[in-house]
């Protein structure tokens, strides 16, 4: 098999002319670049039109002997709760003489896979070729999924250790990242489920096992169940924020209380001597040692028997 970057309409014609099939990968072209390419291997105009615009979701089109396959390849940010635009959209054209491939720059995962076809001597199919450039697309996930396996545990970390606003607003852009890569896996995946067929009975392609394929729908699967777990996994971080907010509230609420309380003694007494001034000071308070022992001794000491039940009660100090 031929890899080709570029557009060179005589190579491609003598590729044809021999029956030797190829692979055109070509990145971020123009709309004039598509049209001539489309004209020069027969594309269906409405493949031109999709692959010019972009913007079309997970799909399988057939035109006679050749196929669109609209893939949603995903691309990786650190951190990951801050990739507004974790996917990268791929075309695909099929055919038994060719497979071109249409992607911007920012999707660089094909790049592996072209180096390690053009370093391997052993001869194969034509189906294993399709097959392992589509797997490179389906498996630029699986970084992603990894990198949100270690941000979910360092959030749910930060949230036990007192996290705030910052853990918050991570939760919810981790939400949106999964919602993202699931509305693009689900169609994949049912996709592989049901066409996958489609692909591999391609007019021209070599046979060859129909494996390769059920092996990707295979990886769809995992994917999609790993999201949904990271999912449950993020809803969990929220219920933890809020039940992490609501015992410092409740710790709050209860230091509050025992302030309250240990004044409310301290209140009566000064209430009482207060509204008992002039008969205090002529029959109780008559020297400064009753003052202190009657008057404020009497606040001390109640306030230290609060304190003190208090603790005997448990109320007070770590709840470890």
């Amino acid at each position: 098999m031929r890899i080709l970057d570029s557009i060179d309409e005589t190579l491609i014609a003598q590729l044809r002319g021999q029956g030797e099939f190829f692979w055109l990968d070509l990145v971020s072209p123009s709309a004039d670049e598509i049209q001539r390419l489309g004209t020069l291997l027969g594309w269906h105009p409405l493949s031109i039109e999709d692959t010019q615009r972009m913007g079309q979701r997970p799909k399988l089109d057939v035109y006679g002997e050749g196929a669109l396959l609209v893939l949603q390849g995903a691309v990786e940010l650190h951190p990951e709760d801050e990739n507004d635009h974790p996917l990268e959209e791929v075309h695909c054209h099929l055919s038994g003489e060719f497979i071109v491939t249409v992607h911007s720059e920012r999707f660089q995962d094909l790049r592996q896979v072209r180096a390690l076809l053009e370093n391997s001597t052993a001869p194969k199919t034509e189906r294993y070729y399709v097959y392992k450039i589509i797997d490179v697309i389906v498996d630029s996930y699986f970084p992603i999924l990894s990198d949100l396996d270690e941000e979910i545990n360092g959030l749910e970390d930060a949230i036990v250790a007192g996290g705030g606003r910052k853990e918050l607003q991570q939760t919810f852009g981790l939400k949106r990242l999964l919602l993202k890569l699931r509305r693009a896996v689900v169609p994949m995946r049912d996709l592989f489920a049901r066409q996958a067929e489609v692909i591999t009975d391609l007019a021209g392609l070599e046979a060859d096992s129909h494996d390769y394929f059920r092996d990707i729908y295979d990886h769809l699967i995992r994917i999609t169940d790993e999201i949904d777990g990271y999912h449950e996994m993020v809803s969990g971080c929220t219920d933890l924020y809020l039940s992490t907010v609501a015992n410092r509230q409740g710790e709050t609420s209860k230091q509050l209380a025992i302030i309250a309380s240990i004044f409310l003694p301290l209140s009566f007494l000064t209430g009482f001597f207060g509204m008992n001034f002039d008969w205090s000071i002529a029959h109780v308070l008559s020297g400064p040692w009753s003052f202190f022992l009657l008057g404020i001794g009497s606040m001390v000491i109640s306030g230290a028997i609060m304190w003190w039940w208090f603790r005997h009660k448990g109320w007070t100090g770590n709840d470890e």
